[in-house]
């Protein structure tokens, strides 16, 4: 059973927002990364198949799979940690989420499915269609 972390997606409106930062610090078919304060002290598990589950205005809606973590030292002398993750994006059943600082760490039991699965339904609707029911707490 693979160990998750999961983040808020800050400056994110939408899933297509976090497309559009991907291609910004990411280009072509570059990994992306993203830089955080703390190092996970799990680094392994996590490394083990598991993803970074974005939550977007309160909703888990997206995860990508963690292929690497990496210590890196900001201009500023302070030690972070790198993510790198997957460029694709799975979109994954929504979940509300409280909001918090920093990361978590999500176990795979805890998780929302991922939208491709039999068990989470809504697959086929329309981006749009299924912002809205999210938005006003339908699903």
């Amino acid at each position: 059973m693979s160990l998750n972390l999961i983040k808020l997606c800050v400056g994110a409106d939408t899933i297509e927002d976090l497309e559009a930062w991907r291609a910004k610090i990411a280009p072509g078919d570059k990994p992306m990364h993203h830089v955080t304060r703390m190092s996970p002290k799990r680094g392994e598990e996590l490394l083990d198949g598991g993803s970074l589950y974005w939550v977007i205005k309160r909703v888990i809606q997206v995860r990508q799979r963690i292929i690497g973590l990496e210590e890196v030292t900001g201009s500023d002398g302070i030690s972070r940690c790198c993510i790198w993750l997957d460029r694709e994006l799975v979109r994954t059943a929504p979940r509300p989420k409280k909001p918090f600082q920093g990361w978590r760490y999500l176990t795979a039991a805890d998780a929302p499915p991922d939208l491709s699965s039999p068990a989470s339904g809504g697959e086929d609707l329309p981006d749009d269609l299924r912002a809205k029911l999210i938005e006003m707490g339908a699903w």
